[in-house]
């Protein structure tokens, strides 16, 4: 069906809009997993300090998980741990506390892994914020020292450290994600839109436009 060239503009506002709500879906549910995995890491973090838990229960507790809600994956122990680690990394930190919660969870494994000071997370956290990177880019990017490149460049730095940017999809859509969406490694756009939509209803206001 041919499409009247006048209308092509007001097409695309309309996609526009598409586009914009698909992205806030996408960060509302990257930002719930995000919560979800702190508050997990939290909890067990006061645990152990309180000497409430030795280090078997939170393989117990990845059981325990594993039997009672069969449909949630990234759970195992090594993953628990791993959002104990980022909960303690990151919970005294008032500038950058926010800021993991706008990359996916591949993401922050990946400069918790390979990053030895909080100026060089701050930095890979911003600059895969800003450039939208994969994760094997932000990869190579760390394997090949773009800090300590850039570092010296105080200008550049200082910019890039204070830029806030809006994410694509790709940043958030990793197997974590998927995971948490209950979704198959093999699915169709339909579905995962519809996963999206069906997480992001419970997380996100409800709102009204006026007619």
């Amino acid at each position: 069906m041919k499409i009247e060239k006048q209308h092509i503009q007001q097409f695309k506002a309309v996609q526009q809009y598409i586009q914009t709500a698909k992205s806030k879906a996408h960060k509302a549910v990257n930002t719930a997993l995000i919560d979800l995995y702190w508050n997990i890491g939290a909890f067990v973090h006061n645990k152990i300090k309180t000497s409430e838990w030795g280090k078997s229960v939170v393989q117990e507790l990845s059981n325990y998980i594993s039997e009672n809600e069969p449909d949630s994956k990234g759970f195992s122990a090594q993953n628990i741990w791993r959002m104990k680690q980022f909960y303690e990394m990151y919970y005294q930190n008032e500038k950058l506390s926010p800021l993991v919660r706008e990359i996916s969870w591949t993401h922050n494994l990946l400069i918790m892994s390979k990053t030895t000071s909080e100026e060089e997370r701050a930095f890979y956290i911003q600059l895969t914020k800003k450039e939208n990177y994969s994760k094997r880019e932000l990869e190579r990017q760390i394997d090949n020292g773009m800090y300590e490149r850039t570092i010296s460049d105080k200008q550049f730095l200082s910019a890039l450290l204070r830029e806030i940017h809006p994410k694509a999809e790709n940043t958030f859509r990793d197997s974590y994600m998927l995971d948490f969406l209950t979704l198959p490694k093999h699915h169709s756009e339909k579905d995962f839109q519809k996963a999206i939509g069906a997480k992001a209803g419970r997380v996100l206001p409800s709102g009204r436009t006026k007619g």
